[in-house]
């Protein structure tokens, strides 16, 4: 019989792996890489730094695969709490995967325009640098969108977390707050462009929220109760 404690750490490790990728791949790369505005420099950047972007790449991509299983994880160990929020956690989590890999494709992009392949000879320099430039923006605009997501599947986590009686209810109410960040920053970047980098800023210190859920599952797991006994009290309830 498997114990919540072993589920919660199992989940817990895997949201680490999956999370760690994520400061280089979505804050280091890009700022190593793109000059704001200077779309030669950018380009004269992803000639002489190729391999970095190609880590950012693979980073991405493992970040992405191994949150399928983490979302796949904590479904396992709350559905017993509420199956239809456990459901909308999953599937909100899971939409956001596809976007963050088709996403790829504009740094994957960006790689082929400078790497002065003969069938590019017909474009100038300029045009090839301005080309590469356009896809890593759109790199990070795709950010943006699946960022909504990232946000959005935290709601139905923090409320199944909250009801759980086996994790600490404090950690989903950081949870509503680092989704309402994503979401925030998310919106304000698509609508509202001129504030993008205030709110940005601020809900960086909300999305840091989400941080405390995934090493209290690492190193502390969840009150040590069977798993059937957990989906009888829900059913009993």
């Amino acid at each position: 019989m498997n114990s919540v404690k072993k589920q919660a750490r199992v989940a817990g490790v895997l949201y680490l792996l999956a999370s760690i990728p994520a400061p280089f791949c979505l804050i280091y790369v890009p700022s190593k890489l793109i000059v704001p505005g200077d779309a030669t420099a950018t380009a004269d950047h992803v000639r002489a730094s190729g391999t970095l972007l190609r880590f950012g790449i693979a980073s991405e991509l493992i970040s992405s695969i191994v949150f399928i299983f983490v979302v796949l994880a904590l479904y396992r160990l709350l559905k017993g709490v509420n199956k239809n929020h456990a459901l909308a956690m999953v599937i909100l989590l899971l939409v956001s995967i596809p976007i963050s890999l088709l996403n790829v494709l504009n740094d994957i992009a960006a790689l082929i325009l400078v790497s002065g392949a003969d069938f590019l000879s017909v474009f100038d320099k300029r045009q090839l640098d301005a080309l590469a430039y356009l896809f890593l923006r759109l790199h990070i605009q795709g950010f943006v969108v699946a960022a909504i997501f990232w946000g959005l599947w935290l709601f139905p986590f923090a409320i199944l977390v909250i009801r759980s009686g086996f994790i600490p209810r404090v950690l989903g109410f950081l949870l509503f707050i680092a989704g309402f960040g994503y979401v925030a920053s998310s919106l304000t970047s698509l609508l509202f462009p001129p504030y993008a980098h205030l709110v940005g800023q601020f809900a960086m210190v909300l999305e840091i929220g989400e941080l405390p859920i995934i090493f209290w599952l690492l190193i502390w797991g969840a009150k040590d109760q069977p798993l059937d006994e957990q989906h009888s009290d829900a059913a009993i309830a």
